[in-house]
């Protein structure tokens, strides 16, 4: 008996083992995946900044300033992005994410929302529930590049002027910390400036042609690009730091059942040496 389970015990370590190994070569994985996608956040930040403070300062120097893309559309349609990840094994990574854009959804009405979905994850779940899909775009995060965020802004922008959609929002996780990245939503269009005081001086406000609202119609494409790669690298990092976590507890875990199994091995092979050292003696005694 004993034997039979010091066999069990054995071979369920030797499982834990391979788990452990495999849960390690993806912490290791997620780590390398992480420190790369928070490069190309930093990196992209000033630039696309620098197209906000132009529309803000266009904004602010035409008293009498209007763009199509400062006012919500006629529809009732709302646009929701919703960034998720392609893989599993995140923790609550996607499920988090999902959660939020569900609040949004109930929030604005599911009858007046459609679905922009990025990520595998993000796909499979709105086609399974179904929800009415604008566009999909399943595995571009790890390899994510500018053209492919100004051809999604350009869908969106084209949509929004055509009076198709009232609004849009993006849902996505955004990085905090290697411990911390929250699931939040962010408003793009309309486009929302705060009204703030020109710091031109009389004689050098700038003109621009052919009209400050095609300049800024022009520029407003290029701003969504660069929320939608900024929202979609910042995803993919904290996807990355999710999964490294998730990862990193279950090798501790693994560890510890290694621990625990390997104790109740030893007393099982203890066991088994004191049974058979009983016997041995029982049979002297008896001859």
């Amino acid at each position: 008996m004993a034997s039979g389970n010091m066999k069990d015990i054995k071979r369920r370590i030797k499982s834990v083992e391979s788990t452990k190994q495999i849960t390690k070569a993806m912490q290791l994985v997620a780590s390398s995946k992480l420190r790369k996608a928070k490069e190309r956040a930093e990196s992209a930040q000033p630039f696309f900044e620098a197209f906000y403070d132009t529309m803000a300062q266009i904004q602010s120097e035409n008293r009498d300033f209007s763009s199509i893309f400062t006012n919500s559309g006629k529809t009732a349609k709302h646009l929701l992005i919703v960034i998720a990840g392609d893989r599993g094994l995140a923790g609550g990574f996607n499920t988090n994410i999902i959660k939020l854009a569900a609040e949004r959804t109930e929030a604005l009405g599911r009858e007046n929302v459609k679905i922009l979905s990025v990520g595998k994850k993000a796909v499979e779940y709105y086609r399974k529930h179904g929800f009415d899909v604008f566009a999909e775009y399943p595995g571009i995060a790890e390899g994510m590049k500018i053209h492919i965020a100004s051809h999604i802004s350009k869908r969106i922008t084209a949509s929004f002027a055509k009076g198709e959609i009232a609004s849009v929002e993006v849902i996505f996780t955004t990085y905090v910390s290697p411990l911390t990245q929250n699931a939040v939503y962010r408003r793009v269009l309309p486009v929302e400036i705060p009204q703030t005081k020109s710091e031109s001086v009389v004689g050098q406000i700038p003109v621009y042609e052919p009209s400050a609202e095609a300049v800024f119609n022009g520029l407003v494409p290029k701003y969504i690009a660069g929320v939608l790669y900024s929202s979609i690298v910042d995803s993919f990092a904290s996807e990355q730091a999710s999964r490294r976590n998730a990862m990193e507890n279950a090798t501790d875990n693994a560890d510890t059942m290694i621990s625990d199994l390997s104790l109740l091995y030893n007393r099982a092979r203890q066991a088994s040496i004191t049974q058979e050292i009983t016997e041995i003696i029982g049979g002297a005694k008896q001859m």
